[in-house]
C-alpha cells in the first residue's frame, strides 16, 4: 500500500470520542481540520504534544480549524488524561487501529534496541474540501503545534 500524500482524499473516520459520542471526519467538512496521532496518552511526548495544541486551541479555532488527537487508548483512558493536564483538545480512539493503518502510520519501531510495532507520530492537516493540504510525519513535539498553525493560516 502506497503512502498517503498531498492531494489525496483523506481516509474517512467515525470513532469513539472523549467524553462520550462519537467524531467524524464527514461532520467536519468544510473546515481545515488537524487530525495528530500519536502512540499513547501520558507519556512525555504525548502529553507535551497535547498540550502544545490545547494550548494554541482559541488560535487554531481562530484560523477556523478543528484539532483532533488520535491514539489506540480507550476513551476512558482519554478521558484521565484530558482531565489530569485540562487538555482541550478533541481526542479520538481508535483501540482497533483501523484508521491508524488506513493512514499508514502503525510501523515498526526502535527503543533501546528492541523493535515492535506502534503508532508513527504524524500529523495531517486536512482542507476543507477533505484532501491533504500537508503531512508532518516522524514528529518532533517541540515546536510542531505552532508549526501546524502557520500551516492553518496559510491554507
Amino acid at each position: 500500500m502506497a503512502d498517503l500524500d498531498v492531494g489525496d482524499v483523506a481516509p474517512q473516520f467515525d470513532l469513539p470520542r472523549d467524553g462520550g459520542g462519537s467524531l467524524s471526519l464527514a461532520a467536519l467538512l468544510g473546515k481545515p481540520i488537524v487530525l495528530y496521532f500519536y502512540p499513547q496518552d501520558d507519556t512525555t511526548g504525548c502529553t507535551n504534544e497535547a498540550i502544545g495544541f490545547s494550548q494554541l486551541k482559541p488560535e487554531f479555532e481562530k484560523a477556523g480549524a478543528v484539532v483532533i488527537g488520535l491514539s489506540p487508548d480507550s476513551v476512558k483512558k482519554h478521558d484521565k488524561f484530558k482531565a489530569k493536564y485540562d487538555l482541550s483538545v478533541d481526542l479520538v480512539a481508535d483501540e482497533e487501529r483501523k484508521v491508524i493503518k488506513a493512514y499508514h502510520l502503525w510501523a515498526e519501531k526502535k527503543l533501546y534496541g528492541r523493535t515492535y510495532m506502534g503508532v508513527e507520530r504524524a500529523t495531517f492537516l486536512i482542507g476543507r474540501d477533505g484532501r491533504i493540504a500537508r503531512i508532518w510525519r516522524n514528529v518532533r513535539v517541540k515546536g510542531h503545534a505552532e508549526e501546524v498553525l502557520e500551516a492553518v493560516r496559510a491554507l
